[in-house]
C-alpha cells in the first residue's frame, strides 16, 4: 500500500516489505495479518523450522527468530516490534486505538500476550519435540521434509538446542500446563470487555489471538481450549496453521 510521505503528507510511495516466517509460528502469523490489515502487498520468505537461525543470520537479522520482516530495507524482528514499525509506515488501518485510555490497554494486553502467553505453545511444542518420536516426524511432514522419518531421526541435536533456547524443559512445560485455565481467563477477559476487537483488530488482538489459536491445535488441549470464548475468536481470525498437533503430552500432566 502507498504511504504518505513525512515532507508531504498529500503524497504517497510503494511500501516495500518482506516477511521470514514459518507457518507454525504464531507470532509470525500475528505480523503476517497485520501485513494484511494493513494492506501492505510483501514477499512470503519461508523459513524452515530448525533452521531460522542460520537462514536470519545469513539474510542479515540480528537475532535468529521469526517473524523478521525487512520493511522499505530496514530489519525488523518480533511481533511488538513489527506492529509498531507497519503503524509508522502505513499509519492506516491503525493498529492501535487513537484514543488514549483504549490504546493503554490494548498495549498492556499486547505486552501481556507476548510477555506471558506466546511462549506457551512454544515451550510445550519444543518439549514436545525433544521428547516425543511421532511429533517430530509429524513436525519434518508438516514442514515439507523429504524423507521426514529419516529428519525425524537425525534431528536431535537441533531439537534440544531449540528446546534450550526458550527453557523448554518438563518443570516449564508442567508449569505452563498448570497456568494455562488463568492464563487463558484471562484473554477471554480482554476479548470480552472489548480490549481485542475481532471486527477491527488491533495489536493486541493480533498477538494475544496467534496464541491462543496455537493452543487451540494441540490434540492434547481440546478440553481445556476448544470451548473458550477467544478460541472461537481466534478460529474466525486465523486459519488453521496446520492439521491439529497429535497428542503427546503425558496424561498425568494435564
Amino acid at each position: 500500500m502507498p504511504a504518505a510521505t513525512p515532507d508531504h503528507p498529500g503524497s504517497v510511495r510503494a511500501v516495500t516489505a518482506e516477511l521470514y516466517w514459518f507457518a507454525l509460528s504464531h507470532p509470525a502469523q500475528a505480523s503476517r495479518n497485520a501485513l494484511q490489515l494493513k494492506g501492505i502487498e510483501f514477499e512470503s520468505v519461508n523459513v524452515m523450522p530448525g533452521m531460522q537461525r542460520v537462514h536470519l543470520r545469513l539474510a542479515g537479522f540480528r537475532d535468529g527468530t521469526v517473524p523478521a520482516i525487512k520493511l522499505d530495507g530496514r530489519r525488523v524482528q518480533g511481533s511488538i516490534a513489527i506492529a509498531r514499525a507497519l503503524e509508522q509506515v502505513t499509519p492506516d488501518p491503525p493498529l492501535f486505538p487513537r484514543e488514549e485510555k483504549l490504546r493503554g490497554r490494548v498495549e498492556a494486553a499486547e505486552a501481556w500476550g507476548e510477555r506471558e502467553l506466546q511462549p506457551v505453545p512454544r515451550r510445550i511444542i519444543r518439549w514436545g519435540i525433544v521428547n516425543d518420536m511421532g511429533l517430530r516426524r509429524w513436525l519434518a511432514t508438516e514442514s515439507g521434509l523429504p524423507a521426514p522419518a529419516l529428519a525425524a531421526r537425525t534431528g536431535g541435536p537441533a531439537a534440544r538446542y531449540y528446546a534450550r533456547a526458550v527453557g523448554a524443559n518438563e518443570a516449564a512445560v508442567r508449569r505452563d500446563l498448570e497456568q494455562l485455565p488463568a492464563l487463558l481467563d484471562r484473554a477471554d477477559e480482554v476479548l470480552a470487555d472489548g480490549t481485542l476487537d475481532v471486527d477491527r483488530p488491533n495489536a493486541a488482538t493480533l498477538q494475544v489471538l496467534a496464541s491462543v489459536r496455537a493452543l487451540d491445535g494441540f490434540a492434547d488441549l481440546a478440553d481445556e481450549v476448544r470451548d473458550r470464548p477467544s478460541a472461537a475468536a481466534a478460529r474466525e481470525l486465523f486459519p488453521a496453521f496446520s492439521a491439529d498437533l497429535p497428542a503427546f503430552i503425558p496424561d498425568g500432566w494435564r
